[in-house]
């Protein structure tokens, strides 16, 4: 009973690391594509359609701009999942340009805030 308990166990963990393994957008076939959580038929007939098209995707803001339905927040959501532009994960390719870093110059995107102490009038 305790082998069978233990096999299970190490059952579970190696098919868990199954689960979390990496796909790389420039090397994947459809069916890897669509395991990747986040990704449907869709998404991956766009990804394919669109590397075939343009060539493979340059980076994470490559891939972005050219696949629609991809934005920062769905890039990072991808990117956690496990899906990979060239090998690097959306962290490591941006130098910490994901979600908490405000580098929104680094993504390629305009920076729209304004400084509200510079339009104000001196007193």
């Amino acid at each position: 009973m305790l082998k069978k308990l233990l096999l299970a166990i190490a059952t579970l963990i190696v098919t868990t690391g199954f689960a979390f393994a990496q796909v790389d957008v420039n090397k994947a076939d459809q069916a890897a594509l669509d395991s990747v959580k986040g990704i449907g038929p869709k998404m991956s007939k766009n990804i394919l359609d669109e590397r075939k098209k343009g060539g493979d995707f340059k980076d994470w803001a490559d891939f972005e701009e050219r696949v629609k339905g991809v934005g920062e927040k769905n890039a990072v959501k991808l990117s956690d999942a496990g899906l990979t532009v060239n090998g690097q994960s959306l962290g490591k390719n941006t130098a910490g340009a994901g979600k908490d870093s405000g580098n929104t110059k680094a993504r390629g995107k305009k920076d729209t805030k304004k400084d509200s102490k510079k339009d104000e009038p001196k007193k």
